[in-house]
Parts: C-alpha cells; sequence; structure tokens
C-alpha cells in the first residue's frame, strides 16, 4: 500500500515544492506514496476540513521550511503544530525539508532530524538536483520503516475496509502528476540573473574576508567598480598571487562574465554564465572554457553553484592542484 504523504508549504515556495515533486516521481512509479498538497484540491472542497483531514490520515507529513513558512501563521501554528503532535503520537512521521536560510534552529523542529543532510538548505546547494535526491533518499528511509513496522497487520487492515466497504467516503480517484510547463520572461531571466550577480558579489567580500582571517601571510581586496563589476584580489606576503574581475553584461550580452585579472579591460573574459531553463526552472550555465580544466558546462547551477564555480576559478593557483 502506498504511503500517504502530505505537504505543508507557503505558496511562495511552489516552485521548489514542484521541484521536489520530480524528484520523487520514481517513489510515485514504484506505487510507493501517494503525495497530497492543497492544490490538489478540487471545486466544491471545503478548504480548512479538506487540509485537516489529508493532515490527519497522512503517514508522512513533510514540511517545505522557509523563512515564508515559518512567517505563516496557518503553516507554522496549524499545519506544523499537527505534524508534531503526530510525529509525537508515533502515528505519523514527520520529515522538515529546509527550503531557504530561515531562522529554524529556534523552533521546536531543531529537536528532531531534517534534511536535506545537515539541514543545508536546498536553494545554497551547488547542484539543487543533488539536494532534492539527498531529501528523496530519506524520505525512501522513512517509507522502508513504515512499511516494515506495519505489514504485520495489512492484511488485518485491507479485510477491515472491505467489510466497511459502506462506510467509506466516495472518493474519485485522481492523480498527483500535476505539473504543467512553467513558461518564464524575458523579465524572469534578468532577475535571475541581477539577483545571481548581487549574491556572487556577497560571496565574494564574504568568502575573502574568511580567508584573510584563517591565512597569515594573506591578505585580500574587494572593489565594487559599479553597478555591474567588481573585483576580487589575493596578496599572498605582499605579492599578487590571484585577481579577477566579474561583470554583469557587456561583449557577450546578458551574462556574468568572468576576467582573469583586477584590471582587465570591459571587452575581455575567460568565462561567462548564462541563464537557462528546462520547463520547470530558471537556472545558471557556464559557457565551460577548456583552459581552465574547471568548466562544469553539464551543471545546472544556483546562485551558490555557480558563486563557488567562479571563486574555484579565483582560488585555484594558490591551491597548487
Amino acid at each position: 500500500m502506498a504511503a500517504r504523504v502530505f505537504m505543508s508549504y507557503s505558496h511562495k515556495d511552489e516552485a521548489l515544492r514542484d521541484e521536489l515533486e520530480v524528484q520523487l516521481a520514481m517513489l510515485k512509479r514504484q506505487g510507493l506514496i501517494d503525495v497530497w498538497h492543497d492544490r490538489r484540491m478540487v471545486a466544491g472542497d471545503r478548504l480548512d476540513w479538506t487540509i485537516s483531514k489529508e493532515l490527519d490520515e497522512a503517514d508522512i507529513v513533510i514540511l517545505l521550511i522557509s523563512p515564508d513558512f515559518l512567517a505563516s501563521e496557518y503553516c507554522y501554528k496549524i499545519e506544523k503544530g499537527r505534524a508534531l503532535e503526530r510525529h509525537r503520537e508515533g502515528t505519523a512521521r514527520l520529515i522538515s525539508v529546509i527550503l531557504r536560510p530561515c531562522d529554524w534552529t529556534h523552533t521546536d523542529l531543531a529537536q528532531f532530524l531534517v534534511t536535506p543532510t545537515d539541514g543545508k538548505p536546498i536553494t545554497t546547494w551547488p547542484n539543487r538536483d543533488e539536494a532534492f535526491l539527498d531529501v528523496t533518499n530519506w524520505i525512501r528511509g522513512a517509507i522502508a520503516e513504515i512499511s516494515a513496522a506495519n505489514e504485520p497487520q495489512e492484511v488485518h487492515e485491507y479485510i477491515e475496509q472491505v467489510a466497511s466497504e459502506a462506510e467509506l467516503v466516495a472518493e474519485l480517484p485522481r492523480s498527483s502528476n500535476l505539473r504543467l510547463r512553467k513558461e518564464f520572461t524575458e523579465a524572469d531571466k534578468d532577475r535571475f540573473l541581477l539577483n545571481a550577480f548581487e549574491y556572487m558579489d556577497r560571496f565574494f567580500q564574504g568568502s575573502l574576508e574568511e580567508l584573510q582571517a584563517r591565512n597569515s601571510g594573506i591578505e585580500t581586496r574587494h572593489r565594487k567598480v559599479d553597478g555591474n563589476t567588481f573585483t576580487a584580489t589575493i596578496y599572498r606576503d605582499g605579492t599578487k598571487d590571484a585577481a579577477c574581475s566579474i561583470r554583469l553584461g557587456g561583449i557577450l550580452g546578458n551574462v556574468i562574465a568572468y576576467s582573469d585579472g583586477d584590471e582587465a579591460p570591459p571587452n575581455s573574459y575567460n568565462e561567462s554564465i548564462s541563464v537557462e531553463n528546462d520547463d520547470q526552472k530558471l537556472f545558471l550555465k557556464p559557457m565551460g572554457m577548456p583552459h581552465f580544466g574547471l568548466g562544469q558546462d553539464n551543471d545546472a547551477l544556483s546562485e551558490q553553484g555557480a558563486a563557488e564555480y567562479y571563486w574555484s576559478l579565483l582560488i585555484h593557483p594558490l591551491q597548487g592542484d
């Protein structure tokens, strides 16, 4: 019998919920889970009553944690509260998924194991597919434990269900595979690229400061040239050992370009990252210049993944690899 899975989430995280459902496809194909969330409601369903019913009948409750989830009275107080209650009673398994960085460690969720591994938020993984696969593996493990615990009584429960068929609530079966292709506008892509550039700027500033703090003889400099350009420089014992310039746009168009050196002319570049999309999400893709030897041309990168990639180009010469 398929485990009934209830997903609690903020509608602002719907795109991330969709990505998780894609990773759960094999569990669905194998008949191991039946996923329910409020987008499966149909016209005529009573909102609170239907959600409460599905939550109370779920074998696994997945909480998709984000700042918006914690800010939602309904998600945090009602759905999370009932999920924790059932988890403590042993009538359901609670799985918390940290989607975005937030103050979850100061909630009662901190008493329980969270996913992905080590509670690292989904959006901070270099490859988001790997993050959701990690969560899927935790869910698969929970299903195995539930099945092992319930196996002796499954036949008995089936007989009881057949005997009381007249008492069952009539409900039309419906698929959980209701995901449709998403369309992304130029404005969506421009906004995504700008956010990635601004994140990268902060990422380099923080990384340079930490590199200097951790290593004697290392001095670093982060300089914001203008709204579309910043440079990073690393000195070792007073000698400039590594430097780069990172620009939004330029001769390549709508990209984030990497140039070796902190005085590189605007029309030069050694690598570039552009925005691409599949049928569900936007992501960042490097051109993969071969002479760097660090190309990630097959990866669909998140903001952090792109920042880590460019950081690796800068620091690689100092690491002696």
